[in-house]
C-alpha cells in the first residue's frame, strides 16, 4: 500500500504539487489521471524517490520513504515516463543486471528473467541490444527490468503511450494480472478508455491538486455524468473557475 499526506513541490514560482493526498490499495489498480502539466508525473517522482517533496509525507507499506529511502524503495517497482535502457545490452542483460541490483540469487534471477521473456513476448528480444528497438520494445524491456523482483508495489507512468493496439493489450493484462495477485498499482494516464478499464480507483489531480478520489461510479455521480470521460472535464473545468 502506498500513502501520500500533503504533497507539496514547487519549481521556482511553478506549484507542480499542492498538498496531494491519497491512499494506493493492495489487489487495486489506483489511477492518476489529470491533463498535462497537472502533476501527476511530478507526483509519482516523489513517491519512488527521485524528487524530494518540499513537504509532506510518503509511506510505502508502513515505511517512511524520506526516514529510510532503501527500505520503501525496495518495496517498489517503477516504469518512470523515461525508460533509460542501455543501448549496447540485450534485453536478458538488462533484466538480469537488474536482478542482481536487487541483490537476488543467480539462480532465480535466470529463472525470473526466462519467465518475463516468456511472458511479456520477447524470447526473440532475448539476445538483442536494445539499440534500435521500438518504442514498444523498449517499454516491454523496462517493464521485466522494473518487476524482477516481484514488487509488492508497481508505479507506471502512462505505461501504454505510444504503443501498437498488441502492446497496450499485453500491457493491460499484465496490470489486471498483478492486482489479481494482491499487488498495488498505481499509473498515470490520460487515456480515458484505459482508465476506465482498469481503475478500481481515481485520482484526479489538476493545477497539482487532488480535486477528485474516489471509484469510476463515484465520479460520475459526483458530477451527474453518465460518461467518466465528461465527468473527467467537468471536474478539471470546475477547478480551473475556482
Amino acid at each position: 500500500m502506498i500513502r501520500v499526506e500533503g504533497l507539496r513541490r514547487t519549481f521556482g514560482p511553478v506549484v507542480a504539487a499542492d498538498r496531494v493526498t491519497f491512499t494506493a490499495h493492495d489487489g487495486a489498480v489506483t489511477g492518476l489521471l489529470g491533463p498535462n502539466g497537472a502533476g501527476k508525473t511530478t507526483s509519482l517522482r516523489m513517491i519512488y524517490g527521485l524528487l524530494k517533496p518540499d513537504s509532506g509525507r510518503i509511506e510505502v507499506d508502513g515505511v517512511d520513504l524520506l526516514a529510510d529511502p532503501q527500505a520503501a524503495q525496495a518495496r517498489l517497482g517503477v516504469l518512470p515516463d523515461v525508460s533509460g535502457l542501455y543501448p549496447r545490452l540485450t534485453t536478458r542483460e538488462h533484466i538480469e543486471y537488474y536482478g542482481e541490483l536487487r541483490g537476488l540469487p543467480a539462480a532465480e534471477i535466470r529463472q525470473r528473467t526466462g519467465q518475463w521473456l516468456d511472458s511479456l513476448d520477447m524470447r526473440d528480444l532475448a539476445d538483442r541490444r536494445v539499440a534500435g528497438f521500438s518504442h514498444g520494445e523498449r517499454t516491454k524491456v523496462a517493464l521485466a527490468r522494473a518487476l524482477i523482483h516481484e514488487p509488492q508495489n508497481i508505479l507506471l507512468d502512462e505505461p501504454t503511450n505510444g504503443l501498437d493496439v498488441m502492446s497496450t493489450r499485453a500491457v493491460r493484462d499484465l496490470i489486471r494480472r498483478l492486482r489479481d495477485q494482491g499487488r498495488c498499482v498505481l499509473f498515470s494516464s490520460h487515456i480515458m478508455q484505459e482508465v476506465s478499464a482498469l481503475c478500481d480507483r481515481i485520482i484526479v489531480i489538476a493545477h497539482g491538486r487532488v480535486v477528485a478520489d474516489g471509484t469510476p461510479d463515484d465520479l460520475r455521480a459526483a458530477t451527474g455524468k453518465a460518461d467518466l470521460e465528461d465527468a473527467f472535464v467537468s471536474l478539471v473545468e470546475t477547478e480551473q473557475r475556482a
